[in-house]
């Protein structure tokens, strides 16, 4: 038991505040803090579910699961309407994984070992994978600034929809390279757990508790976002931070932990395999999965993303790509990620 799971207290709190219809201000705190400790033990549940599937199925488990919480909490926001948040999730969990996460563990693993070392073969894949993301949000973008006036909206989600449907192929494609035809370039990385592990639980309890965390994630996001529109209007908050910063943050917080935990212990294919894994997962499947999900209950959302969005995601990917072209990573590298990410944060945050 962590001190993260002391969080669950939240939880109630957070039931109980929207029962008693409190100030959705502490509603909205109340119900992202009580995220942290579940979205743990979802990632624990699949860990050991995992572990009982063998590497193949397990590997797919923890593709699927990896980001459930930031798609639930997009998803309640989408069904609210609340275009701009999601969008802004997605870009705030790109610029954060890739700037925030990767960068905190690289410095700080940097300064307790001077060359940390990772198989580039790997790190290059992903993030080249990462400027094809970049291209799906370049293309819309430009085609809707150089499309003879009027565009329909119509032609623009559906070209949004095709978009999404490429990258989910490529998305299942790289689970195959990865899983199946070239696993060997995976081994000792991403997904591969220790010889000595072993499942602390049954396939039962690890059913029962994803589904309870699940659920109780659901349940938490739809209060979350239901105090969206008081936080940003009390505290002069705008949507796009929120989206950008603060959301990305809560869903992924105990991954991030992980991140950085086994980096400080020289294990960096793994705290890469995390922080960019995690990034693919964003882009090449959750924004795709929004998009079609928009088009189903009827809140259309496009892959059309602000310009300054854009411009944030396209100077993480390529300072994240620089820094993982040689194979080897050092703290003031680190410290340059961890720059990038505020200079970007406090323009989100004045940004209106």
């Amino acid at each position: 038991m962590t001190w993260i799971m002391w969080l669950l207290i939240f939880v109630p709190l957070a039931v109980g505040a929207e029962l008693l219809h409190a100030n959705p201000g502490l509603i909205f705190v109340f119900s992202m803090l009580s995220i942290v400790p579940l979205a743990k033990m979802m990632g624990k549940a699949t860990e050991e579910i995992a572990l009982r599937t063998g590497p193949g199925v397990g590997g797919l488990l923890n593709a699927t699961f990896g980001n459930a919480t930031e798609l639930i909490i997009a998803f309640f926001a989408l069904r609210a309407g609340l275009i701009d948040v999601v969008k802004a999730s997605i870009t705030g969990s790109i610029i954060g994984n890739i700037l925030f996460v990767l960068g905190l563990a690289i410095f700080l693993g940097g300064l307790k070992f001077p060359i940390q070392r990772f198989n580039s073969t790997v790190a290059g894949l992903n993030t080249s994978l990462l400027i094809l993301a970049v291209v799906s949000l370049l293309v819309p973008a430009g085609f809707a600034a150089t499309h003879p006036l009027p565009l329909a909206p119509e032609r623009l989600q559906f070209l949004s929809l095709l978009v999404a449907l490429v990258l989910i192929l490529v998305y299942v494609a790289n689970l195959v390279f990865a899983l199946k035809t070239h696993t060997n370039l995976f081994a000792g990385g991403e997904g591969q757990h220790d010889e000595d592990e072993v499942p602390t639980m049954s396939a039962k309890a690890a059913g029962g508790l994803l589904l309870l965390s699940t659920v109780l994630v659901a349940l938490m996001s739809e209060f979350l976002v239901g105090s969206i529109d008081h936080v940003t209007q009390e505290f002069g908050l705008s949507p796009m931070f929120i989206g950008v910063i603060l959301v990305p943050i809560i869903g992924n917080a105990a991954e991030h932990l992980t991140a950085v935990s086994v980096a400080m212990k020289n294990k960096m294919d793994l705290s890469l395999g995390i922080a960019i894994g995690s990034t693919t997962q964003i882009a090449l499947l959750v924004a795709p999965v929004l998009v079609i999900a928009g088009y189903v209950i009827g809140q259309p959302m496009t892959l059309v993303f602000s310009h300054f969005e854009i411009l944030a995601v396209v100077a993480a990917v390529g300072i994240a790509n620089f820094i993982t072209l040689d194979g080897e990573t050092n703290w003031i590298e680190g410290l340059m990620l961890l720059s990038t990410y505020l200079i970007l944060a406090i323009a989100f945050f004045l940004h209106a």
